[in-house]
């Protein structure tokens, strides 16, 4: 799979542009905010309906204009896939599929399977546990329809049983019946939630400690763990037993809402204890296991997007980076940088077609 054409009108910093992209290797290069990062984002779009950078839709129009369209045409098994994605301010997002409007956006997750690396990245390590929830979330729900809906369910019925602890709070009464309704359903979505999850994990972690050793030349011990407390009981007891926290807090402090994941280096957080190439190496490494994993799981190669990964990196590690792109049946990827020469450099050694884009 690889997108042929791109079209940019008021998206971000673009008034109009249009791209013919390489079907194995495009470049962007330029000096930082002239917009390398907005055709990669712009890409990104085109995948999840959504800006990796800004989710607030509204944001990325362009400064005085009232609406943006981005248009891109791919070639996925064979056939032409044409994405259009629009939005005007005060209206609906609009997503269409070779001119067929969608009517649920979560329909489109999974058509486009992409995998982006950026230095944005690093909130998976500094900020908390939603960060990385999401991470899960958007790697399985990538070929996992079913997995999409239950989240989407189990978060409506979250939504409403905190509003019921609100109500409760707020008019000094309680209803143990009504409350025990949408615990038995969260019970329900939120165990198939957590199977899946164990399942991935226990699948992702192999491929992640492969890809790190590949990276990092092998000279450190990292461990990815799994962190929940369903792993130690079912979900419905737990519930059960916080009624009263929960109440106090009016809102629910147990369920898959709150599970996490642990980076940890020589059995140390690599939030405090990794340095800035190992906690990129390690970022780096877990979006290369989620490439391998949609991958396998979705029988498609996804698209890659590599936004500014050669900072902050030794030659070293940019050298097995750049090996491991050369060795695998990698598909199309998009690079930005903001040197010309060092990327062209990196890309010759990749043996495969390129364009350069400058900016």
């Amino acid at each position: 799979m690889f997108l042929k054409k791109l079209s940019l009108i008021n998206y971000k910093s673009f008034d109009s542009r249009e791209f013919d992209f390489d079907d194995k290797i495009n470049c962007i290069v330029g000096q930082n905010g002239i917009g390398k990062t907005n055709v990669l984002d712009a890409v990104y779009h085109l995948s999840f309906g959504k800006s990796y950078f800004n989710p607030i839709s509204v944001q990325n129009i362009r400064h005085h204009q009232d609406f943006f369209v981005i248009d891109g045409e791919f070639v996925k098994n064979g056939k032409e896939e044409r994405i259009v994605c629009s939005l005007k301010r005060g209206a609906k997002k609009i997503i269409k599929r070779n001119g067929k409007t969608y009517d649920r956006l979560s329909d489109h997750i999974g058509l486009l399977p992409l995998v982006i690396v950026s230095p944005a990245d690093r909130d998976l390590i500094i900020e908390g546990s939603d960060t990385r929830r999401k991470f899960i979330d958007g790697v399985i729900s990538q070929s996992d329809k079913g997995y999409l809906q239950d989240l989407i369910k189990y978060n409506k019925i979250l939504g409403q049983r905190n509003s019921l602890l609100k109500y409760f709070a707020l008019n000094r009464t309680f209803d143990k019946e009504t409350l025990s309704v949408y615990n038995e359903q969260l019970h329900h979505y939120g165990t198939a939630i957590f199977k899946k999850r164990l399942a991935f994990m226990e699948a992702f972690i192999p491929i992640f400690k492969e890809q790190y050793v590949t990276i990092s030349g092998g000279n450190e011990e990292v461990t990815l763990s799994y962190e929940s407390k369903l792993l130690h009981s079912e979900l419905l007891p737990l519930l059960e037993q916080e009624i009263e926290k929960d109440r106090a807090l009016q809102y629910t402090s147990v369920g898959i809402h709150k599970d996490d994941l642990g980076f940890d280096i020589s059995d140390h957080p690599i939030k405090k204890f990794g340095s800035q190439g190992q906690q990129k190496s390690f970022l780096i490494a877990l979006k290369f296991a989620q490439f391998h994993f949609i991958k396998a799981q979705s029988k498609t190669t996804p698209i890659l997007l590599l936004d500014d990964i050669f900072d902050k990196l030794d030659e070293n590690r940019v050298a097995h980076i750049v090996a491991l792109v050369d060795n695998e049946n990698f598909g199309q990827i998009f690079i930005s940088d903001t040197h010309a020469e060092r990327t062209e450099e990196v890309v010759k050694q990749i043996h495969q077609s390129y364009k350069m884009f400058r900016m």
